[in-house]
């Protein structure tokens, strides 16, 4: 009984779950047999992966048992992850470089003035632009990120030439593939804190937090999205410095990614 609970709990959170990405997904045009067939392949994924017995993938036969699908279909899925283009995630990461790039704009002391603020910079030089794609970014060529960043509003261009910075992180301009990328990427860390806290065995968690009220007047919705911005951005750039302090500082030292995420929470019944 307390599994078919346990069942029953699970298809409720997921049902409420889907329905933004259901959302995403159909304006992105995808049909429910694509997404069965993708689901194939990630409930395969995540068996092999998580699964598996003294360090090992789990095989083919274990990974049937546990997500129901035939041998045959445990296969099939494999092939279709194994036949996924080996770029097919490069404008992740162009993103995590762009919004690399423009967080040391407002936190490196090379480029920054004597109030901390961003300075203007040059296009070229190892003080200028240039100099900031290098050391932030070096895999991408200064004139493809100042392209990107002008293109999404993060970079102006002054009369005089030289480069201001206008927006602290870079979110790509919608609606386009990557700014779809960049929304499962959220969720993905969202859900990953999510599943971590759920079933993990020691009592200490990653911090997952809401504050949220079902009684707030309508009329005070554009005053509380001003408020988070405010407050939101402060904090994450409280964060974003904090992190900075604690890079690795050496090419041998193990790294692990950390971050936190903020993200308005409103309900009112009608479509943003």
């Amino acid at each position: 009984m307390a599994d078919d609970k346990l069942r029953q709990a699970a298809f409720s959170a997921f049902t409420v779950l889907m329905r933004p990405l259901a959302r995403i997904l159909l304006r992105c045009g995808v049909t429910w047999q694509e997404l069965a067939g993708l689901l194939k392949a990630v409930y395969v994924d995540v068996a092999t992966r998580d699964y598996g017995k003294r360090g090992r993938p789990a095989n083919s036969s274990r990974v049937a048992i546990l997500t129901g699908l035939s041998r045959r279909d445990v296969k099939r899925a494999r092939d279709r992850l194994a036949g996924t283009p080996p770029d097919s995630l490069a404008p992740i990461a162009k993103i995590n470089h762009a919004s690399r790039v423009l967080s040391g704009w407002f936190q490196d002391p090379a480029f920054v003035d004597a109030r901390g603020n961003p300075r203007l910079l040059e296009p070229t030089g190892e003080r200028g632009f240039e100099g900031l794609v290098k050391r932030f970014a070096q895999d991408i060529p200064s004139t493809a990120m100042l392209k990107e960043l002008k293109a999404v509003g993060a970079v102006a261009v002054t009369p005089q030439g030289r480069l201001r910075a206008k927006m602290r992180y870079y979110s790509p301009a919608a609606p386009d593939g990557e700014a779809v990328l960049r929304s499962g990427a959220v969720i993905a860390d969202l859900g990953a804190t999510v599943a971590e806290n759920l079933f993990r065995a020691e009592p200490r968690t990653r911090f997952e937090g809401r504050a949220t009220n079902a009684r707030v007047s309508r009329a005070a919705r554009r005053a509380f999205r001003e408020y988070v911005e405010a407050r939101g951005m402060e904090f994450l750039e409280d964060v974003d410095g904090w992190l900075s302090r604690h890079e690795a500082s050496s090419p041998d030292d193990k790294v692990v990614r950390l971050g936190i995420g903020v993200y308005q929470i409103q309900d009112d019944g009608e479509q943003q």
